[in-house]
């Protein structure tokens, strides 16, 4: 998972993001709000660790931003040294789903972590995923439609359920090379678009089956369930005795 931190200590921010590393996830640190604004416009975030006070933009205005402008909510974390009951709450009231005083403990600060991942991405705890007819089995990392097994590569495998299990979310470039290529790898401009093209061919996906991978220009990739898409049905209400038709 990709997180980002917002802190403008530099000795703070280098501990969080070793602690999120040590639990197996990306982190990017910003020390600005602005920065951090400006990233979430075009970047992809699973998850927000969020001191209060700030140089530029209050902790409190960032989450307030997120909850307002972002498509897709993602959790946030605030960590900061405002441990008063009423910043507690008042945090927690603005859209902050945790909330942690510093001084940072490390095995509390990935513990909160995990939990807030695990309740916000269930998906991501459990073996079988059905997506329609596809059913993708993370274990074996083999994948299905209505039975029949489809042959996928290793990175193209992980590329699917990235994809399926963030559906109807622009994903953009740079988290989907991390979460298959991994933050070190080295890999050309065309590498990620190649597979793209590979899985949309291997998979079939089209609006027959219920799916429509889409490139948005500069920024990446989203895969739609057009079933969630469509407004639910609703039936015609009844005439009234004398009104036109």
């Amino acid at each position: 998972m990709r997180i980002a931190a917002l802190d403008d200590d530099p000795s703070q921010l280098d501990l969080v993001q070793r602690s999120v590393r040590s639990a197996g996830h990306e982190c990017v640190m910003f020390d600005r709000g602005e920065g951090l604004l400006h990233a979430l416009r075009r970047e992809t975030f699973d998850l927000l660790v969020v001191d209060w006070q700030l140089p530029d933009i209050a902790g409190i205005d960032v989450v307030k931003w997120v909850r307002t402008r972002c498509e897709h909510p993602m959790p946030i974390l605030f960590l900061t040294n405002r441990g008063d009951e009423r910043d507690i709450v008042e945090g927690l009231s603005c859209g902050a789903d945790d909330y942690m005083v510093k001084p940072t403990r490390v095995f509390e600060l990935v513990a909160r972590v995990k939990a807030l991942l695990r309740r916000s991405y269930p998906e991501h705890e459990r073996r079988m995923l059905q997506y329609g007819g596809y059913r993708f089995d993370t274990v074996a990392q083999t994948v299905e439609f209505e039975g029949q097994p489809i042959g996928l590569k290793q990175k193209e495998f992980a590329l699917a359920c990235c994809l399926f299990g963030q559906r109807g979310r622009l994903l953009s470039r740079a988290y989907l090379e991390e979460q298959v290529w991994g933050r070190a790898a080295e890999i050309s401009s065309r590498t990620l678009d190649t597979h793209i093209s590979s899985l949309r061919s291997k998979l079939n996906l089209r609006p027959e089956r219920g799916y429509r991978l889409s490139a948005v220009y500069g920024q990446g990739y989203r895969l739609e369930a057009l079933e969630e898409l469509e407004p639910p049905h609703t039936a015609a209400a009844p005439l009234l005795q004398g009104e036109a038709p």
